[in-house]
């Protein structure tokens, strides 16, 4: 799991993201074992309170599921899940403001379409 943590967030959080980002990209795939918390913790050199607050945000979100005395491991479903929550995050946080300084500034939607579709060709 590739994470370099940072001062913007809380390290929880980031480790809930890149376990995400893991089963995204499909490092980590369905019905997979997630690293433990002492593993994670060891790696990182965080405290593992820090780490198992991180993962139970992934278990509250039905993300992953603890076999008992075996692991975390990620659910059927996961990936889409993620997908879906990130989505609407992204409405939420990145379209809400982009459409609103584009309405400020008197952009139309074709302009603005044809800015994305230049953006994506760069």
């Amino acid at each position: 799991m590739k994470l370099e943590l940072n001062d913007h967030e809380p390290i929880f959080i980031q480790i809930s993201k890149a376990i995400e980002d893991e089963i995204l990209c499909d490092s980590i795939k369905e019905g997979m074992q997630v690293p433990s918390t002492t593993e994670l913790s060891k790696f990182y050199k965080i405290n593992p309170a820090t780490v198992l607050k991180g993962v139970n945000i992934l278990v509250d979100k039905e993300i992953l599921f603890k076999k008992r005395g075996i692991g975390m491991f990620v659910s059927k479903g996961a990936k889409e899940i993620i997908k879906n929550g990130r989505k609407e995050n992204f409405k939420e946080v990145y379209l809400k403001d982009l459409i609103s300084e584009a309405k400020k500034l008197g952009i139309t939607k074709e302009e603005l379409l044809d800015m994305i579709n230049d953006f994506k060709e760069e």
